[in-house]
């Protein structure tokens, strides 16, 4: 007989304000004398790069922290493998105490990368063998243009269960692909115990049982934390999972946690406010519609067409006149996102832009999350290069009524094409997504060029 206690993490998401607590909750876990083993596990999206920490240091702060989390294993989520350059993320792990475990991903050569491996065997004290197997959701269409081949998760599965068949007596998923496919898992592979998972954001207090699988997953944020307990009989084999989660506001605080949680964002500050990114002229000054403006010529000249669009939502606040710093731009647009270049159809662009004049009114307001928003509300998309006449229903083109047959290109942005307001994009649109850079980088870099800093 073995007891072995599992505690995991998901979606942390650069939530700094909640690791004080989530550290010590962790360190007393860990050192638990009533059972035999303690095994520490995080699911993926642990960094959010809307934290001026977790900016201004491409996530290192954020591997530094976990480091002091004491995890036996990880994957890793989107936030990770798409909203860091490929650069970014190849060096991610150069410090990490932990293994990543991640089996669906591969360099562009099929080679797998360096700070990686498929899988991973852990042996308890008692000599239980687990498998551990990571898997994280597969956005072939963004993961391509960052130079990383993505696998599907069937395949993946169906090649790696047979390669190590044999060598475990217990197999656990670490897995950032959400509620419904962990479901899939679970109804496909009955090899699967448990499944520590992420991505979805859902908070499932005393895990959820699919067939001989249990699934757990403990919301967003680091608002919850998921601790097990396992039961193993004299055969090595699981006889009795009992998930639970812990809120972290139940956890005791100490004095110094608010002065640790200022110094994340104190720090994060001052690297981004050292680094000057343009010097904006007077019309800036808390305007906007200028500021959009503006972000609408970055995103066009970065995608080299004339034509684009961006909702008013995705600016928290606006620009301002004199020095703008990376601190500002972070704080104005804090999304995760990238500049898709888009082809469509005379007739193709006019339907999408009759989307758009549809839902205008519903949208202004519209409380939006998920799919790399960082903002508030939907609010108002602005055009470049596009008029719209509503009461005839007639668009122009940079002044020409549009011409059905013709292909236009538009700039606009992953997260248009995922939502479901806009339909065309997604089902007639010919999208290349366009990487390294995400859509501050892109307003930055443009801004630096046509209002340069005084090197002087």
């Amino acid at each position: 007989m073995e007891t072995i206690r599992v505690l995991h993490t998901n979606d942390l998401h650069s939530h700094f304000e909640h690791f004080p607590k989530i550290k010590r909750y962790l360190h007393q876990a860990q050192n638990d004398k009533t059972v035999d083993q303690v095994l520490t596990f995080d699911a993926g999206d642990f960094m959010d790069r809307s934290h001026p920490l977790s900016d201004a240091t491409e996530g290192q702060a954020n591997i530094q922290l976990m480091n002091e989390f004491n995890y036996d294993a990880i994957t890793i989520g989107n936030n990770e493998g798409i909203s860091n350059s490929h650069q970014v993320l190849e060096k991610l792990f150069d410090h990490a105490d932990f293994p990543v475990v991640l089996a669906n991903l591969r360099e562009e050569d099929e080679s797998m990368p360096a700070w990686c491996s498929q899988s991973k065997i852990l042996t308890t004290k008692k000599g239980t063998r687990i498998a551990l197997i990571g898997l994280t959701a597969a956005y072939p269409m963004t993961y391509g243009p960052n130079h990383w081949h993505i696998k599907m998760l069937k395949n993946t599965m169906d090649d790696l269960l047979p390669k190590i068949e044999g060598q475990y007596d217990a197999l656990i998923m670490l897995t950032h692909i959400g509620l419904r496919m962990d479901r899939w898992l679970a109804k496909t592979y009955s090899q699967i115990d448990l499944i520590v998972g992420g991505h979805s954001h859902d908070l499932i207090p005393n895990g959820e049982k699919v067939n001989n699988t249990w699934i757990t997953q403990t919301g967003k944020w680091g608002n919850y934390v998921g601790d097990i307990h396992i039961e193993v009989d004299d055969e090595h084999h699981f006889k009795k999972i009992v998930p639970t989660t812990v809120p972290t506001a139940s956890m005791p605080a100490e004095k110094n946690d608010e002065k640790i949680i200022q110094a994340y964002l104190d720090k994060g500050r001052e690297i981004l406010e050292s680094e000057k990114v343009a010097h904006l002229p007077a019309k800036f000054a808390d305007d906007k519609d200028i500021a959009i403006e503006a972000s609408l010529d970055a995103i066009s000249d970065y995608a080299g067409v004339d034509l684009a669009m961006l909702s008013s939502g995705l600016f928290i606040t606006p620009f301002k006149s004199g020095i703008l710093t990376k601190y500002d731009l972070q704080k104005a647009l804090p999304h995760p996102m990238h500049v898709v270049r888009t082809t469509l159809k005379g007739i193709d662009l006019w339907r999408l832009v009759m989307e758009i004049e549809k839902n205008r009114h519903y949208l202004d307001k519209f409380p939006l999350q998920g799919m790399s928003f960082r903002g508030k509300i939907f609010g108002q998309v602005y055009y470049k290069g596009i008029k719209v006449d509503n009461r005839h229903r007639i668009v122009y083109v940079n002044g020409k009524e549009i011409d059905p047959e013709k292909e236009y290109k538009i700039a606009t942005l992953d997260h248009y094409v995922l939502i479901p307001f806009f339909p065309t994009l997604s089902i007639v649109g010919d999208n290349e997504f366009l990487f390294p850079q995400f859509l501050r980088e892109v307003v930055g870099d443009y801004l630096a060029k046509t209002y340069p800093v005084d090197k002087k």
